[in-house]
């Protein structure tokens, strides 16, 4: 499960509240959406007090989501919900590559030497970085294939990893 966005107050009277996607993948709110609300502060939706919410409604509201679930009709009826994060499964989508899916694959050259496990990804304004195990960092433009059963192929130019293991 993957944390999608938060609760971030009750709007109005009818049950509505206002959702902080930290999504990009507007279809989490969108009517029939399944997601769910660990308690406040809680990171596991598999934990005691988590609720199933099934969207209702969404509208856009100032960069943020007014959103009504099903079986919620009034301000009391949600109250609850204020300040829960709410997760929902990974979506799959063909050509796009989630970071979840890259943390903890095994990376290898097309050559097959493997370089390490991913780490991390990290936000870089060129192209989001794999950070190694190692200490490495490569492009994700240099993904050749993969993910694939927890292994990812790449191809570097020649001499990036020997620049590192150099420590230039």
């Amino acid at each position: 499960m993957l944390e999608v966005g938060r609760i971030a107050k009750i709007h109005g009277l009818r049950g509505e509240v206002i959702v902080v996607l930290s999504s990009d993948r507007t279809e989490r709110v969108q009517s029939g959406s399944v997601l769910l609300a660990p308690p406040v502060g809680g990171s596991d939706p598999d934990e005691p007090g988590s609720v199933e919410l099934c969207v209702r409604t969404a509208r856009p509201h100032s960069g943020r989501w007014i959103v009504a679930f099903d079986g919620r009709n009034s301000r009391e009826a949600v109250e609850d919900l204020r300040g829960r994060s709410l997760f929902a499964e990974p979506l799959e989508v063909d050509g796009v590559l989630w970071v979840h899916d890259l943390v903890g694959a095994v990376v290898s050259t097309v050559d097959g030497i493997e370089r390490g496990v991913v780490d991390s990804v990290q936000d870089n304004p060129a192209a989001d970085l794999l950070v190694l195990d190692s200490g490495a960092l490569i492009p994700v433009v240099f993904i050749v294939d993969g993910p694939t059963d927890g292994r990812l192929v790449v191809e570097v130019p020649d001499g990036l990893f020997e620049l590192f293991e150099s420590g230039g």
